[in-house]
Parts: C-alpha cells; sequence; structure tokens
C-alpha cells in the first residue's frame, strides 16, 4: 500500500468564510488557509459539517478546493469532505478532490431509513475503488445518524485498506478508541469533538485529532509534548485551556463561535454563517470574551 503515514497529528476541520451579505469570502479562505498552516498543524479538512458543506453550491465546492489548495501549495495535506447520500456523487467529488490535489477525502455513511451493514460496505468500496488516496471513515453518529459498530469499522478497514483511517467522534469516544484499536491495530484514529476528550483518546491509542476548535496551535502543543512524552506537559496545557475547548464545543451555536474566534485572531473578515443557523446571544459572546482575557488569549469582540 502506499505510505499515508501523513495521516496523524492534528487536522484542523476549517470552516468556509463569507461575507456579511452571505457570499462566498475567497480572500478570507486564503487568509485562513495560511493563518492555520502557521499555527503548526499537520493537515486540513474541508468541506466538512463545520464547512457548511450542504450551503454550498457545486460551483462554490470547487472554488473553495482549488482555493486551499493553491494557497497550500503542498506545505500541508489537504483532506477533502466527500459524504454525500448517493454513492454515485460521493464517488463523484472524491474523483474531482483527488484530481485537484486533495491527498485525502472524509466519508460518512449515507443516512438510509434503515442502516444496514451490507449498504454501508457497498458504498466504502466504491468509492475506494474510484480513488488512490486514502478514505477517512467519518463516524459521527449526530450528524450521520448512522451508527458504525466496531466490528463493522475494523472489516472495512481489512477489505479495504484505504479505509483504515477513522475520525472518530461517536461517544464515549475514549472508549470506542481502545475497542477499535484491539478490533484492527492497523486503524490510524483521530478523535474530534471539538478536542473535548483530546487528551483521553491519545491515551487510549489515537493517532491524533481532526477538530475544529479554533486554537490548533493549542491542540499541536498538546500533540507534541504527549508524543515527545511529556505526558504531564500535554497534560497541563489540555487542563489550562478545557474552558474554552468546552465552552466552544457548545451544540448548536459552536460553528458560529469559532467563526467569531477566528474573526478575532484575524483570520476571516466576517464572522457571516450562512442560514439556517443559531445566532450567539450577546450575553455568550460577553462570557467568551471574559474567558479569552482570562486565558490571556485576546483582547475584546
Amino acid at each position: 500500500m502506499t505510505d499515508f503515514s501523513y495521516l496523524k497529528g492534528v487536522y484542523n476541520i476549517t470552516p468556509t468564510p463569507f461575507q456579511p451579505n452571505g457570499s462566498l469570502d475567497l480572500p478570507s479562505l486564503a487568509r485562513l488557509t495560511d493563518f492555520i498552516i502557521n499555527t503548526g498543524v499537520d493537515g486540513m479538512t474541508i468541506l466538512g459539517v463545520l464547512g457548511e458543506t450542504t450551503k454550498v453550491s457545486e460551483a462554490e465546492r470547487e472554488r473553495i478546493i482549488a482555493t486551499v489548495l493553491e494557497t497550500a501549495a503542498d506545505r500541508i495535506p489537504i483532506c477533502v469532505g466527500t459524504s454525500h447520500t448517493g454513492t454515485d456523487q460521493c464517488i463523484a467529488y472524491s474523483i474531482q478532490a483527488e484530481a485537484m490535489g486533495a491527498k485525502a477525502v472524509m466519508v460518512a455513511p449515507p443516512k438510509l431509513s434503515r442502516s444496514k451493514d451490507t449498504a454501508y460496505r457497498r458504498h466504502y468500496l466504491a468509492v475506494a475503488e474510484a480513488i488512490d488516496i486514502p478514505i477517512v471513515v467519518q463516524d459521527h453518529p449526530p450528524s450521520s445518524g448512522v451508527y458504525m459498530s466496531v466490528d463493522f469499522i475494523a472489516a472495512i478497514a481489512e477489505e479495504a485498506p484505504q479505509c483504515r483511517f477513522l475520525k472518530l467522534e461517536d461517544v464515549p469516544s475514549p472508549t470506542k478508541v481502545s475497542q477499535v484499536v484491539a478490533a484492527n491495530p492497523n486503524i490510524t484514529i483521530f478523535g474530534g469533538l471539538g478536542g473535548v476528550m483530546f487528551l483521553e483518546e491519545l491515551r487510549h491509542g489515537a493517532h491524533g485529532t481532526m477538530t475544529g476548535f479554533a486554537f490548533p496551535d493549542i491542540l499541536v502543543e498538546i500533540y507534541q509534548k504527549y508524543t515527545s512524552g511529556d505526558i504531564d506537559g500535554a497534560t497541563a496545557v489540555f487542563y489550562r485551556y478545557c474552558p474554552l475547548i468546552r465552552f466552544e464545543a457548545q451544540p448548536l451555536i459552536g460553528l458560529a463561535l469559532r467563526k467569531r474566534i477566528y474573526h478575532i485572531r484575524g483570520a476571516i473578515a466576517s464572522p457571516h454563517v450562512r442560514s439556517p443557523y443559531t445566532p450567539v446571544d450577546d450575553d455568550t459572546l460577553a462570557d467568551l470574551e471574559d474567558l479569552l482575557t482570562r486565558l490571556e488569549l485576546g483582547e475584546g469582540i
């Protein structure tokens, strides 16, 4: 099998910037790409749930991929979300991503009226047959509506080596990390969930995290300390920033908070989220300002 060792460490799930009028903001996307690369991440994942992939057009999708790949210029690998409810379109998205220069694709299982492992098996094997780059299997039941068993994950990874990469966000994630490692130690596991269980996921055998936390530099520091053997140092950093990780991962408003933080950090021109979305109220923004100030991470909103 081709060397896919670049798929580990901290991959940032990158949001898609929009202008205040809702149009695509490509200059901000280029600036955000540079910003994230400069935080020291090992890679980026675009057009995931955080990238508002269901809210962009086909033409916008291609422009987003092209802008990120051109800006990244092979400095880090780019993984592109290519999930779709139809296998044929998922294949088309995946072929497009590979042709444009992506180093991996991320694919969630399509939601069916009745979940069936044989249908999911056919879906993943068909995508694997169509491309030569790795497939990150996205195990996130809240967004996909699909529960994938440890046995299924282990089996599909054995049958299709390109599927030996897992973005595991099925809670409790540390427990499932241990179960997957035991079932198939050849699988590379990324945690997620905003980094809420990052330290525990590493302890249980994860190889990194793939998440949208808007301070990826903090996750990089945790990962580098942990993998270099400085477990106490990694733990101290994780515990220091746990309040922010927890706050940012709030359901419904997590995307809006992350865009707000990137706006504060000067990475994007506007924190606009395309409708429909849940707006962040002024009291919550005041809480965010207080938290960033106490952690010495920013000066106001």
